[in-house]
Order: C-alpha cells, then sequence, then structure tokens
C-alpha cells in the first residue's frame, strides 16, 4: 500500500486505527484520507487497509 506517497508493506490485516495506532500518530491530531476519500474518526476502526489502498495521513501541530 501507500502512505503519503511512500511504499508500506503491511504485515497483516489491519484498520486504519491499527495503522495509526502502531505507527505513533495521534488519532486526535491527524486527519486520514483513504483511496481519495476522507475517513471520519467515527468510521477509522471500520476502515480496512490493503495492498492497493493508498492513505494520506495529515498532522495538525500547534505554532505559529
Amino acid at each position: 500500500m501507500q502512505v503519503n506517497g511512500e511504499q508500506v508493506t503491511l504485515e497483516r490485516p489491519m484498520s486504519v486505527a491499527d495503522y495509526l495506532t502502531e505507527h505513533g500518530y495521534r488519532p486526535e491530531r491527524v486527519a486520514v484520507e483513504l483511496n481519495g476519500a476522507i475517513v471520519p474518526r467515527g468510521k477509522r476502526e471500520e476502515a480496512m487497509l490493503d495492498d492497493q489502498a493508498v492513505m494520506e495521513i495529515v498532522q495538525f501541530v500547534q505554532g505559529g
């Protein structure tokens, strides 16, 4: 699959929520687009990733 423009190999089937947790993202501080569609926070557990998935993760940062 592709994450933020880089090829990534999934070790096992997982949800978007699992991916975020396992890769150290703070779920409340990111927006996720999967295959061209925004994944609402409440749907991340059921949105499943596969080898053909394209995901973009945008982190919100404080400061100015």
